[in-house]
């Protein structure tokens, strides 16, 4: 039999996989959205509606199925869901792939605050002293990015928002899914989202005409089935055995596979300073990695939480 901790570990080098595996996608993700020519919010709308399409094959043929408690509890995940598919769709549409993807790629000091209020969890400080370096990898690259053709100030404070948004729900996630499976909890999410975004698209005059375009129906499928309906349930599973400050922080590389996708195929600027600030966030997320092979003991940067960490 294999002990508890031997299977833990394993699960948890699983997550770490896992979240891997949804930075590429979700990384990619921002180069679609250049492509389609249907208004940002009817695509989301379209987009999340084709997951539920999806979720309700999967719950079909494995026999699963929604309850009004498990809605109940992914309610809010759908709600702060909801926002940032909004936000972030607008600052992909509107600004460069990088300066998209790198401002919310903010979001793990945040994170870090909140899962160590909620969750208790701990952080090394020599941690938090490579998590400050990938940051100025960060600020390297939207720099680097000022001035090039892609580069809206719109975009860019909608890439902000999503930063606070994109937070709000990894920290809600990994609370809900202390009692919610998986495939459970991002079914119900999309479903609540869908209906919120076909709310906010008609309310904000975007509208819900369909796709004009055959590619378009492409992209809204690609999506959903990829970013939205395998990435999500990937991370949604990780939440389990993945810390979330750690997790988050993976994504952190999303940048550099946006940046370096975006100048392969979209011919996107591609500055020295983009470049050594992504080496920078990549360096700075490797180390963290290497050294969270074992846990920390001492030295440790911790806030109070609120509440008792979730079993599981």
């Amino acid at each position: 039999m294999t002990p508890p901790a031997r299977t833990e570990e394993v699960r948890r080098t699983a997550g770490i996989l896992a979240v891997s595996a949804t930075t590429v996608i979700w990384g990619l993700a921002p180069l679609v959205l250049k492509q389609v020519d249907m208004p940002v919010l009817a695509f989301a709308a379209y987009r999340l509606w084709a997951g539920v399409l999806i979720f309700t094959v999967v719950f079909a043929v494995t026999g699963r199925r929604l309850t009004w408690a498990t809605l109940r509890t992914s309610a809010l995940g759908g709600m702060v869901f909801t926002a940032d598919v909004a936000c972030s769709f607008l600052a992909f549409k509107l600004t460069s792939a990088a300066d998209a993807t790198i401002i919310g790629a903010l979001a793990p000091v945040f994170i870090m605050i909140g899962a160590a209020r909620w969750f208790g969890e701990h952080v090394a400080r020599r941690d938090m002293v490579f998590v400050g370096i990938s940051l100025v990898g960060v600020a390297l690259v939207t720099i680097g990015s000022i001035g090039t053709p892609a580069f809206n100030i719109w975009g860019d404070l909608f890439a902000f928002v999503s930063v606070f948004t994109w937070t709000a729900y990894w920290l809600v996630s990994k609370r809900a899914r202390a009692s919610v499976g998986a495939f459970e909890y991002i079914a119900s999410v999309v479903l609540i989202a869908a209906l919120l975004m076909t709310v906010l698209a008609l309310v904000s005059g975007a509208g819900l005409s369909p796709p004009s375009e055959a590619m378009d129906w492409v992209w809204i499928w690609g999506v959903a089935l990829g970013a939205g309906a395998i990435g999500h349930v990937l991370l949604a599973w990780s939440h389990r055995h993945v810390e979330a400050w750690l997790g988050s922080l993976i994504t952190q590389c999303m940048p550099i596979v946006s940046s370096v996708a975006a100048w392969v195929l979209l011919d996107e600027t591609l500055t020295p300073l983009t470049i050594a600030g992504g080496l920078i966030v990549l360096a700075a997320t490797a180390a963290v990695l290497m050294r969270t092979r074992t846990q920390p003991t001492d030295d440790t940067f911790d806030v109070a939480p609120e509440s008792p960490a979730p079993a599981g």
